[in-house]
């Protein structure tokens, strides 16, 4: 059973959060619906229709999955902390990465046709959650505009994620485009644009830009000795935006 079923066991949150939850009239600071709720006039105070269909769930420790291909699908989640990648198994049995999701992005969107999760979503750290009732949801939304073109946006943006790295591209611009593209998103949630914390692997991410896990390697030396970037383990720091964006730029208009 997927533990965003309502019926599944509910973990308190450690204390102190990871995430700032606001207070009586302000959202959580990685809520993904914040911005549309706001828009309209409504704040947390005056949202109690929304604020009910909101539960705080975890921790998922790292490897401890959220939900399962096949699961029944009813609840979106935002990521409040961490970070959760989703991903498939083929026919023989192999991983294939299809995304990373940090804190104010959500999972389960592509569930919304099937009524079933189509993929697995397993935490790579530890993980908090916001589970939202999605029928209920989906029945606000027809009642505020802005909250149903939030959902049509969050939806549009999974769909260009999915496609991203689907043309003919060298594995130096996919790895360009991975590094700016996770740069931007980090930056829209507050953090460092520059210095980023890789919780994926090196295999996840040779999976994910669909290449083999030496090319990665190679890549990212080529960077550094290039200047492009800094490496140490797993933190990386992005040392020539601009001409990294340029080696990226086929795949992020693609």
């Amino acid at each position: 059973m997927s533990v965003l079923s309502p019926a599944s066991r509910r973990r308190p949150l450690p204390s102190p959060a990871a995430a700032d939850d606001g207070d009586c009239l302000h959202f959580c600071s990685t809520c993904a619906f914040s911005d549309a709720c706001l828009s309209q006039g409504f704040d947390k105070s005056s949202l109690m229709d929304l604020h009910v269909l909101v539960e705080h769930v975890g921790p998922f420790h790292e490897g401890e999955h959220i939900f399962r291909e096949g699961d029944e699908f009813n609840a979106i989640a935002a990521v409040r902390a961490g970070t959760v990648k989703t991903y498939v198994l083929d026919a023989t049995g192999h991983e294939q990465v299809l995304g990373f999701h940090l804190p104010g992005e959500i999972i389960g969107l592509n569930a919304i046709s099937q009524s079933r999760y189509p993929c697995n979503a397993v935490a790579l750290d530890t993980v908090m959650l916001c589970r939202f009732s999605f029928p209920k949801m989906a029945l606000l939304a027809t009642r505020m505009p802005g909250l149903q073109a939030q959902l049509f946006r969050l939806l549009s943006e999974d769909i260009g994620k999915a496609s991203l790295l689907a043309g003919d591209f060298t594995a130096d611009e996919r790895m360009a485009a991975f590094l700016v593209a996770l740069s931007r998103r980090f930056a829209r949630r507050g953090f460092s644009a520059t210095r980023l914390h890789l919780t994926m692997t090196r295999t996840d991410i040779a999976n994910y830009l669909r290449l083999a896990p030496e090319t990665v390697s190679r890549v990212l030396k080529r960077m550094q000795d290039d200047k492009l970037v800094s490496v140490e383990r797993r933190e990386l720091e992005i040392l020539d935006m601009p001409r990294l964006e340029g080696l990226a730029l086929n795949v992020l208009r693609h």
